[in-house]
């Protein structure tokens, strides 16, 4: 009796569980993406629910049909953690032969499943010229081609990698696509070691990849191919950048030399795993100044975009917020694109504004909308205006700038319940509680005795009026002299840019500091890299588009910085490089980064007194 609830259990879950996965039905498509003409490949229609019927596929003239469709049905019951799942699938298998050379758009198949018709997705198959050479790297399936009988039979054309560039040529802060892939006509088992460049003087956004292998024609042969990395770069300063080469550890499996001791030997083959070091060449990127002209309102933002600008409200109290809100969204630098400026009358109190940003890196570039709120407060009753916003961009296709602009916004305040916000003003001068104050700088006029000096006390010509007077003299000459050599220090933009590096860097950490409070890591390591490279750029007078790790650590040592402090301030622009994509860190590690920052830069000011 036992067993047969335990059976009818089992029945009714998996009936229930085939029910519910039928509301969600899926139908999809799958081939491989490169094929070789003359040899054979699957199209497969999979569905996971088992009643499909009346599948109906598009037409396939630049294809043969050698068999199809061969339909079959699979069913699995899961128990995990004592929860119960179950699945169907339904699949339609067709193997083809390409009758000719090219790329082939396979339109959607159909299907109807409980009298509702469900489509699938489309395909794009690309046939590959057969390979000459007849390697297996124009098969299909694993990792590769054929083993090889020895590592020194390993040739160039063999296995290497190759650093694509999407351009040669670009704008300042205008993003081009790197992809490094593996080309293999032998059979690889692993990349267990992938070193990268550092992509020095460029701003990386890394795109995910899952590593696949496909098919590509390269050089007249047919080569197993995997894209290892993609990164989005964007150069910061123009002139010749070159990015590095990089280097990887390639596993290769190679057929193995042995005696034949028995019969059986020529039915199996041994193998071995050989590491090979592999270096994808570098490449040069003329990096072009954007061209002057600049409007006033452009803030470095290079690409496409569009704005949207609102505000909350047009009528008002005193003492209620008003938010405006910027809106920029299209394609670009966006993330690191400084925020348009909002202009608040005088009256009103001004908060920092609030940024949310949703931005997503794909082989076509960055994209994506960042939303800023500015919230300001006015103290005073009255009409007020604030000015439009400008947002100014470089659109690197039309080699121009080009500027977004707003509307003005009418701005109406009234006081507030108790009066609060009323303009200081006099109502009658015969009582002094009708005298309102603004603060404590109007006083109602003292009235009382008069206190009066004799006519023989004259202060003119006394001893004590010359002392004032030659006082008011000295202090005149005094003022002069300092006056003439702050302008002469002035007109020296370098010392001047020297003396107010540690105040601009203090004032670039105190954001950070915000940053940090509200654990805004991506921002946080942006804020901390501009302080600490704008620092040494003022501190040493070099632009900030030529500043280099290597310069910077040559400029130090002729100002007599140890190599112990140099070296932190390389591991703090390195550790913010890094952090800011790095999957995770530490719970600590930006305080630690926030603390170390502020040290360097006190012992430097310690250490370039001028």
């Amino acid at each position: 009796m036992r067993q047969t609830v335990i059976f009818l259990f089992t029945v009714i879950c998996f009936a229930a569980g085939t029910y519910l996965k039928a509301d969600e039905v899926t139908f999809r498509a799958a081939a491989p993406e490169a094929v070789v003409m003359g040899q054979q490949f699957r199209l497969t229609y999979t569905l996971n629910v088992d009643d499909g019927r009346e599948l109906r596929i598009p037409d396939l003239p630049d294809f043969e049909v050698l068999m199809g469709p061969t339909p079959s049905v699979s069913r699995s019951i899961q128990f995990i953690n004592g929860v119960q799942s179950s699945s169907v699938t339904q699949t339609f298998t067709y193997i083809l032969m390409p009758k000719k050379e090219g790329t082939f758009n396979l339109a959607p198949a159909s299907i109807k499943v409980k009298n509702a018709n469900y489509v699938s997705n489309a395909l794009v198959i690309k046939v590959l010229p057969p390979d000459p050479s007849g390697t297996a790297g124009s098969q299909q399936g694993g990792g590769g081609g054929q083993p090889v009988a020895s590592p020194t039979g390993i040739g160039s054309e063999d296995l290497f990698i190759r650093m694509n560039v999407s351009r040669q040529s670009v704008y300042e802060q205008e993003g081009f696509l790197v992809t490094f892939k593996i080309y293999s006509l032998i059979d690889v088992a692993g990349v267990p070691s992938l070193k990268f460049p550092e992509f020095e003087g460029f701003l990386a956004q890394d795109i995910e990849v899952n590593p696949q292998w496909t098919l590509e024609n390269y050089n007249g042969r047919n080569y197993r191919t995997a894209v290892l990395k993609q990164t989005y770069l964007y150069p910061q300063r123009s002139g010749k950048i070159t990015v590095e080469s990089g280097k990887f550890d390639v596993v290769v499996r190679i057929r193995t030399q042995k005696k034949i001791r028995s019969i059986f030997d020529d039915f199996f083959e041994s193998y071995q795993d050989v590491k090979k070091e592999l270096t994808s060449p570098a490449a040069t990127i003329d990096v072009k100044p954007l061209p002057p002209g600049k409007p006033a309102s452009f803030s470095g933002a290079v690409g496409n975009y569009m704005m949207k600008a609102s505000i909350n409200t047009a009528n008002m109290k005193v003492n209620e917020a008003v938010t405006v809100t910027v809106t920029l969204y299209g394609s670009g630098n966006i993330r690191i694109a400084k925020n348009p400026e909002v202009t608040f009358p005088n009256d009103f109190e001004v908060y920092d504004p609030k940024v949310d940003t949703k931005i997503k890196t794909t082989t076509g570039g960055t994209s994506g909308s960042k939303t800023i709120e500015y919230m300001a407060i006015p103290r005073y009753a009255g009409d007020f205006e604030i000015p439009a916003v400008a947002f100014s961009y470089f659109d690197p296709k039309d080699g121009a700038y080009k500027t977004l602009r707003s509307d003005a916004w009418s701005l109406h305040v009234e006081k507030g319940a108790d009066g609060e916000g009323a303009d200081p003003v006099v109502s009658n001068f015969t009582n002094r509680e009708n005298v309102r104050r603004f603060g404590e700088d109007i006083r109602y006029l003292k009235l009382g005795n008069a206190h009066f000096h004799p006519s023989r006390d004259l202060f003119f010509g006394s001893p004590t009026y010359l002392l004032v007077y030659l006082t008011v003299i000295m202090l005149f000459i005094a003022f002069f002299v300092i006056y003439r050599k702050q302008m002469k220090e002035n007109a020296n933009i370098a010392l001047v840019r020297t003396k107010k590096a540690n105040k601009m860097a203090v004032r670039r950490l105190k954001k950070a500091g915000k940053l940090l409070k509200v654990q805004m890591k991506e921002a946080f390591y942006d804020e901390t890299l501009r302080a600490v490279w704008g620092y040494l750029s003022d501190k040493l007078n070099i632009p900030l588009s030529h500043l280099t790790k290597d310069n910077v650590e040559v400029e130090l040592s002729k100002y007599g910085v140890d190599g112990a402090l140099s070296g932190e301030f390389m591991e703090i622009l390195n550790t913010c490089e890094f952090a800011r994509y790095a999957p995770s860190q530490a719970p600590d590690a930006m305080d630690v980064l926030f603390r170390q920052a502020v040290d360097a830069i006190g012992r430097m000011e310690n250490t370039i007194k001028r």
